[in-house]
């Protein structure tokens, strides 16, 4: 599309605007904070994610590496390269850690190929909110792309007990407008025409939590 051809486009909107009634104010009556203890609020975000069929584990970042390695066994797993190495195990038994990393474009080292032979992911989470029991992905340097957190059939996440609000709008006020935002809450999950819930068919069929104190 020329320019010329654009700047008609624009115009031609802004003046059909011109005449549109005013946007009528919102009246936000809802909740926007919560007063729930913090203890209190990180069990009903354990609950709502119990209840969507994942496993929630409770560690600390000194013993979450050995949480994980008996999660993972002897699987390949993919990690973002911000992600705290010393939340992970090293490498054994069959064990590898593949750190994906970005170019200056935004780009990554990983085929679709070789993503789709990876067992399992490893990433940090933005916020979670316990009112729903979803956990926000928002693509900063410890959660990696939106693809390493679906390709792969098992994703173990770490949730520091520290994001984990109550409400919707405490949760969105913690992430970034323009982040590409992924929301999990629990596994991946769908029902067929005889509806039979069917696992694993846009994302990970196994998800595992780990809340770190």
């Amino acid at each position: 599309m020329s320019t010329t051809a654009k700047a008609a486009i624009l115009a031609r909107i802004r003046g059909a605007l011109q005449d549109a009634p005013p946007v009528p104010e919102v009246q936000r009556t809802y909740r926007r904070s919560s007063q729930r203890p913090a203890a209190e609020v990180l069990g009903m975000l354990e609950d709502r994610l119990v209840d969507y069929r994942a496993t929630v584990h409770h560690e600390s970042p000194a013993t979450a590496p050995e949480r994980i390695a008996a999660l993972l066994g002897s699987a390949h797993y993919v990690v973002p390269e911000g992600l705290d190495p010393s939340w992970l195990p090293e490498d054994d038994g069959g064990r590898q850690r593949i750190v994906e990393s970005r170019d200056e474009r935004g780009g990554s080292g990983l085929t679709v190929r070789e993503l789709n032979a990876v067992d399992a992911v490893v990433t940090s989470s933005t916020v979670s909110c316990a009112e729903t029991g979803t956990i926000f992905l928002s693509g900063r340097a410890d959660e990696g792309r939106r693809a390493i957190s679906l390709v792969p059939d098992h994703h173990i996440c770490l949730v520091p007990a520290g994001s984990v609000v109550e409400l919707v709008p405490e949760a969105l006020a913690r992430v970034e407008p323009t982040a590409p935002i992924t929301m999990i809450s629990g596994p991946s999950a769908t029902s067929d025409i005889e509806l039979e819930r069917v696992e694993g068919v846009h994302g990970p069929r196994r998800l595992d939590v780990i809340l770190l104190s």
